[in-house]
């Protein structure tokens, strides 16, 4: 098994067999704990036009998302596990756009299979793709806002690729050290109101979450997210 580490909407475009695409802070987060809350299906898209254009296809959905890390005008919810964890989702249609995580899955052409990485379904990634046996993994590391290197992103691809070659090592110092680096964002009072630091922590909850999104790519471009549980 050939394991890559790339980064940015150009490592998504250059993944090849199965792409976990990765965004701990928050897309790949806020979706897992949107079916986590029981929404039946998941629509990632890349654009905010896009996204409103799906909501009038599927009565009884949703809109969330951000730019510039605050939620997106008109829509129901940003991108924070925070909103989502206090809703009942059940049934409904959850359509997410987001700066880098979202344009990451709808950029995966060139895989055979698309995954949605974070810290919090880590080990499920894992075993996943070990039973898919593929020759190739890409873990694409989005970054913050798809143009800068994100440790986050980074420790989750390290971790997905250190338990698939077999290296037993810990995490919580790694996962710690991120509040007061690329976290400490979420702790500063001017952004409480959209990134707050709750989401954190609902971020960087390593294995919570026992199952996996894969992404199926749809016709008109978007990648539907279907759970798997592993």
């Amino acid at each position: 098994m050939k394991i890559e580490i790339l980064q940015f909407v150009k490592g998504a475009t250059e993944a090849r067999g199965i792409a976990v695409i990765i965004d701990v802070f928050r897309a790949f987060s806020t979706a897992c704990y949107a079916s986590d809350a029981g929404a039946a299906r998941i629509i990632a898209t890349g654009s905010i036009d896009e996204a409103v254009l799906l909501k009038r296809q599927y009565k009884n959905s949703v809109l969330a998302g951000e730019r510039n890390e605050k939620k997106i005008e008109g829509f129901d919810f940003g991108n924070s596990p925070t909103e989502i964890i206090k809703c009942d989702l059940s049934g409904k249609t959850f359509i997410h756009t987001t700066t880098a995580g979202t344009q990451g899955l709808v950029s995966a052409e060139n895989a055979d299979i698309i995954l949605a990485g974070s810290i919090v379904n880590a080990a499920a990634i894992v075993k996943f793709v070990r039973l898919a046996k593929p020759e190739n993994v890409s873990l694409v590391a989005m970054g913050y806002r798809a143009v800068i290197a994100a440790e986050e992103d980074l420790l989750c691809a390290t971790i997905i690729r250190d338990a698939l070659t077999g290296k037993e090592e810990k995490y919580e110092k790694e996962i710690s050290k991120l509040r007061t680096s690329a976290g400490k964002r979420f702790f500063d009072p001017a952004n409480i109101d959209f990134s707050p630091p709750t989401d954190f922590f609902l971020c960087t909850m390593l294995n919570k979450f026992d199952f996996v999104l894969k992404g199926e790519r749809r016709f008109d471009g978007n990648v539907d997210l279907q759970r798997i549980d592993v």
